[in-house]
C-alpha cells in the first residue's frame, strides 16, 4: 500500500499553540481498505480510497491522512511553479461545506482539508470505529508512479498512529498511467458506455 511524507504546517504569528489541547500518546489503528487502481489512463477519472479503523481502547484525537507523490518537479525554464500535478484532485475527502451563496465549487477540497501539506483530517475516532477517506482524481501524467500515504492520530505530532507491531501506519500504491484512455462506445441497445468502438472494428 503506501509510505508517506511528514506533516508540514505553515507558521502562524501570535496565538495559542495548535498542539495545546492535543492528547499525547500512541493510538493503534489499522487500514481496513486501500484501493487505487493499478492501471489508469490520462483524463479517465478514478478514486483513491482508504478506510482506517481504531483498533485501540482510546479515542484517536484527530484521524488524519497525508498523501505524497501526487505531484512531480518540472525543470523547464520560466515555469510559474516547478511542482506539476500527476493527478488533479477533483474532490477531497469529507462533506463539502455549504457555501454562503448559491454557487458551484470547482474541484471542492472536501470537509477534511487542512492547512497542512497534502493532509486531510476527520476529527476524533472512537474505539472500534472506522472512517473512509475518498479522493476523486483525474490522472494527468503518463508513466509509472508511486503514491505514498501515512496515517496520523493528530496534526501536531503529540498523538501518533501506530500499527499492531508499534510501527508507523503507511503504505504505497504502484500505478501505471497510460497516455490515452482506452476506446469506449455507447451500446445502442442499453445506452451504457462500454469498452470498444462503434460500429465494432471487423
Amino acid at each position: 500500500m503506501l509510505a508517506v511524507s511528514a506533516l508540514l504546517a505553515s507558521g502562524c504569528g501570535g496565538g495559542a499553540r495548535q498542539d495545546a489541547h492535543e492528547a499525547k500518546g500512541s493510538f493503534p489503528v489499522k487500514v481496513d481498505l486501500a484501493i487505487f487502481p493499478v492501471r489508469q489512463a490520462v483524463a479517465r477519472p478514478t478514486s483513491l480510497i482508504l478506510r482506517v479503523r481504531n483498533t485501540g481502547s482510546a479515542t484517536v484525537p484527530n484521524l488524519a491522512v497525508t498523501l505524497d507523490s501526487l505531484n512531480y518537479a518540472e525543470d523547464f525554464a520560466e515555469l510559474a511553479a516547478a511542482q506539476r500535478p500527476i493527478w488533479a484532485i477533483e474532490r477531497g475527502p469529507g462533506t463539502i461545506p455549504k457555501r454562503p451563496a448559491q454557487s458551484a465549487a470547482v474541484s471542492p477540497s472536501g470537509g477534511g482539508q487542512t492547512n497542512y501539506v497534502n493532509t486531510w483530517a476527520f476529527g476524533p475516532l472512537a474505539p472500534g470505529q472506522a472512517k473512509t477517506f475518498r479522493w476523486a482524481v483525474v490522472p494527468l501524467k503518463p508513466g509509472l508512479h508511486l503514491v505514498h500515504y501515512r496515517i496520523a492520530a493528530g496534526l501536531s505530532g503529540n498523538a501518533t498512529a501506530v500499527s499492531a507491531s508499534g510501527g508507523p501506519v503507511q503504505g504505497t500504491f504502484i500505478v501505471h498511467i497510460a497516455g490515452a484512455p482506452p476506446p469506449t462506445q455507447v451500446n445502442p441497445n442499453t445506452g451504457k458506455v462500454v469498452p470498444g468502438t462503434y460500429p465494432p472494428t471487423p
